[in-house]
C-alpha cells in the first residue's frame, strides 16, 4: 500500500508557505532593531539575553505541548489561534515601555511560534512530502530575510524602532484570520497522524505496511541504554554549535558592521538581509545537491564552507570581507541542520533515533539563547570585534565534533527483537518500534 501524501490544495500550500515567512519575520527584526531598543530602554548590550531566553522558554514549552493540542482542536483551529497570539505579542513588542514587558512579549511571542512550528510541521509531515517540506523550512530563511529590511525602511524613514513590529503584527493579525477561515478545510485535508484521537507520526502511516508484511516485532531500548551513548551527546552538542553560529551571525552582524566597520544602518541592514536570504537559497539549491552527492559529502563541505565565512568575518579588514563572510556563512550552512537530522539514525542507530532528535531538537533552543546571549556579554565587556574570532572557534569545534562522530560505529549493545506474541493482531501490533520502558 502506498504511503505517497496526496497533492495538497494550493491554498492550504500557500497558507503554510506563508505561515513559515511569519516564522522567521521576527527573528529577522531583532538584530537590526536591538541597538534602538537598547537606547531607548537605557540597558547594555547583553541585555537582549533576556529577550532570548524568554523567547527560548516559550517555543519550547508549546513545542512540546502542541502535539497534545493537536488531537483536541485540530491543525487548523491550533494555527489561527497561535498566529493570533504571535501577533498580539508582536503588539506587544511596539508598546512596551520597559524592557521587562518586552521580555514578557517575547515569552508569547515563543509561544505562539513554537506552537506554529510544532503543529505545521507534524501536518506538513504526513500531507506534504519531502520536497515541500525541504521548501516550507527554506521560506523561513525567507522570512527572517525579510525582517531586517522592514526594520531597515523603517528606521531609515526616520520611524521608531516599534513602527516595524507593528507591521509584522499587522501581517500575522491577517495570517490568523486567514487560518481561521480555512479550519475546516486543514481539517478535512489532514493526513491520518494529525487528525483528532488518531496517532500521530509515522507510525501511524507505517500500520498498513506492517499489516501486509505478517507479524511485526518489537525493539525495546531502555532510556538508559539510549542516554549511554556517546553519539547521542555529540550530535545533541553539534546541534547547539551549530544553531549558535546561524543565530549569533545574524543578531549580532548589525552591530558589527555598523559600529566595528563603518556601515551605514541602511546598507548594513541590508547585508544582514543578504545574510539570511542566503540561507534561503542554500536549502533551496542544496537540497537537490545532497540528493545526488549524498549527506555526508555535503554536510562536509558546508561545514568547511561555515568555517571560511566565519574566517573572513574575523579579518579586521575592510566591511566587504565580514559581508562576504557572512554571505558565504549562510549559504554553507543553510543544509546543515536538515542533514544532522537526516543521518541521526546513521550515528546513534535507529532503535535510539527518535530520543536522539528529541535531544537535538531542544538543544538546537539552548543553541539559539544561551551562546547568542553569552556573545552578548563578551561583545559589551570588550568589543564587537570578537564576533568574528568567536564564530570561527564555534565553527572549527563543529567540524571536530562531526568528524569525531562520523568515525565511530553506530553505538549501544545489541538492541533484543522480541516476535510478536502467539494470537496478536498484526494488524494492530505495529511496525518494528521503540518502546519507552520508562527506566
Amino acid at each position: 500500500m502506498s504511503t505517497t501524501p496526496a497533492r495538497p490544495r494550493a491554498a492550504l500550500l500557500l497558507l503554510s508557505y506563508l505561515a513559515f515567512v511569519s516564522l522567521g519575520l521576527p527573528d529577522g527584526l531583532l538584530g537590526v532593531a536591538w541597538p534602538s531598543i537598547r537606547g531607548d530602554f537605557d540597558v547594555p548590550t547583553e541585555a537582549v539575553g533576556w529577550v532570548l531566553t524568554a523567547g527560548t522558554v516559550g517555543y519550547l514549552t508549546s513545542s512540546v505541548l502542541a502535539g497534545f493540542t493537536l488531537a483536541r482542536v485540530g491543525v487548523g483551529a491550533l494555527l489561527a489561534g497561535s498566529t493570533l497570539l504571535a501577533s498580539l505579542a508582536l503588539t506587544g513588542y511596539s508598546v512596551s515601555p520597559v524592557l521587562a514587558a518586552l521580555v514578557g512579549c517575547a515569552l508569547l511571542l515563543g509561544l505562539g511560534s513554537g506552537a506554529v512550528d510544532s503543529g505545521l510541521n507534524a501536518y506538513a509531515a504526513g500531507a506534504f512530502g519531502p520536497r515541500h517540506m525541504n521548501w516550507l523550512h527554506a521560506f523561513f530563511g525567507l522570512g527572517v530575510a525579510i525582517g531586517p529590511l522592514i526594520m531597515t525602511a523603517v528606521l531609515s524613514a526616520g520611524l521608531a524602532w516599534r513602527w516595524g513590529y507593528g507591521i509584522v503584527a499587522a501581517a500575522q493579525l491577517v495570517l490568523a484570520a486567514a487560518f481561521a477561515l480555512t479550519v475546516r478545510a486543514w481539517r478535512r485535508d489532514a493526513p491520518a497522524g494529525t487528525e483528532a484521537g488518531a496517532p500521530t507520526g509515522t507510525a501511524a502511516q507505517s500500520v498498513p505496511a506492517a499489516a501486509e508484511s505478517g507479524p511485526a516485532s518489537t525493539v525495546q531500548v531502555p532510556v538508559r541504554d539510549t542516554l549511554r551513548l556517546p553519539a547521542v551527546w555529540s550530535g545533541t552538542l553539534a546541534f547547539v554549535l551549530y544553531v549558535a553560529i546561524e543565530v549569533s551571525a545574524g543578531l549580532w552582524a548589525f552591530l558589527l558592521l555598523t559600529e566595528g566597520r563603518g556601515l551605514s544602518a541602511a546598507v548594513a541592514g541590508g547585508c544582514v538581509s543578504a545574510y539570511w536570504g542566503s540561507l534561503f537559497m542554500g536549502r533551496v539549491v542544496q537540497g537537490l545537491v545532497a540528493e545526488r552527492l549524498g549527506a555526508g559529502l555535503v554536510l562536509r563541505a558546508s561545514l568547511a564552507g561555515m568555517a571560511v565565512g566565519t574566517a573572513l568575518i574575523a579579518v579586521p579588514g575592510p566591511a566587504v570581507l565580514a559581508v562576504l563572510g557572512l554571505v558565504v556563512v549562510g549559504f554553507a550552512a543553510a543544509p546543515v541542520f536538515p542533514l544532522l537530522t537526516l543521518t541521526t539514525a546513521e550515528r546513534v542507530g535507529a532503535a535510539h533515533a527518535d530520543r536522539a532528535i528529541g535531544l537535538q531538537i531542544g538543544a538546537a533552543g539552548i543553541g539559539a539563547a544561551l551562546v547568542p546571549a553569552g556573545l552578548g556579554v563578551l561583545i559589551g565587556r570588550t568589543s564587537v570585534e570578537v564576533l568574528g574570532s568567536a564564530l570561527l572557534v564555534l565553527a572549527l569545534a563543529l567540524i571536530a565534533l562531526y568528524e569525531w562522530g562520523a568515525r565511530r560505529p553506530a553505538a549501544g549493545r545489541p538492541v533484543p527483537v522480541l516476535p510478536a506474541q502467539p494470537g496478536s493482531d498484526p494488524q494492530t501490533s505495529g511496525p518494528v518500534r521503540p518502546v519507552v520502558d520508562g527506566r
